[in-house]
């Protein structure tokens, strides 16, 4: 059972997990998507979104301490100098998993991780529909008030 334990350890000790997340956050970066099982792809999420958020700050500090994580050159230089200034004003939510369906092998459910703002396919299409309302209740419209027909007036007798 895994009552309490916070962390999916993905059937590997704690250095080979740590290396698998930086490897695979690294090609994310790099590629702007990947594919991978739905399992890592959960593991993957909250690895990379607080790096992205410590890249809108670019300073000495924030690089040295998402280099920590990465452990690849090109891939922070590529998140600080392409993505952070695309995302900055996201307040969260830099990562989409859409699911792909089963590898044919193990029946394993595989997923597509890609950043939102590098969507081109996407983003093009969000543009030209336009906003759809929301999904609340509306309240009734006041409808105006129909107007009766005019009944013929009175007339007056004709005084003769």
């Amino acid at each position: 059972m895994r009552h309490n334990r916070a962390v999916n350890h993905l059937g590997r000790k704690s250095g080979h997990r740590k290396a698998m997340l930086a490897g695979m956050a690294s090609s994310l970066i790099l590629k702007k998507r990947i594919t991978t099982t739905e399992a890592k792809a959960k593991a993957l999420k909250p690895y990379v979104e607080p790096l992205i958020t410590k890249s809108k700050e670019d300073t000495t500090h924030s690089r040295r301490v998402v280099f920590s994580y990465l452990k690849d050159k090109e891939a922070t230089a590529e998140l600080f100098r392409n993505i952070a200034p695309k995302v900055a004003d996201r307040p969260g939510g830099y990562l989409r998993i859409l699911h792909t369906g089963f590898r044919s092998g193990d029946a394993a459910e595989m997923v597509l991780v890609e950043f939102v703002d590098f969507n081109e396919a996407a983003l093009a299409s969000g543009k030209t529909q336009a906003k759809k309302t929301t999904r609340r209740s509306r309240a009734k419209k006041a409808e105006a008030p129909v107007a009766e027909p005019e009944a013929p007036a009175a007339e007056a007798p004709a005084a003769e």
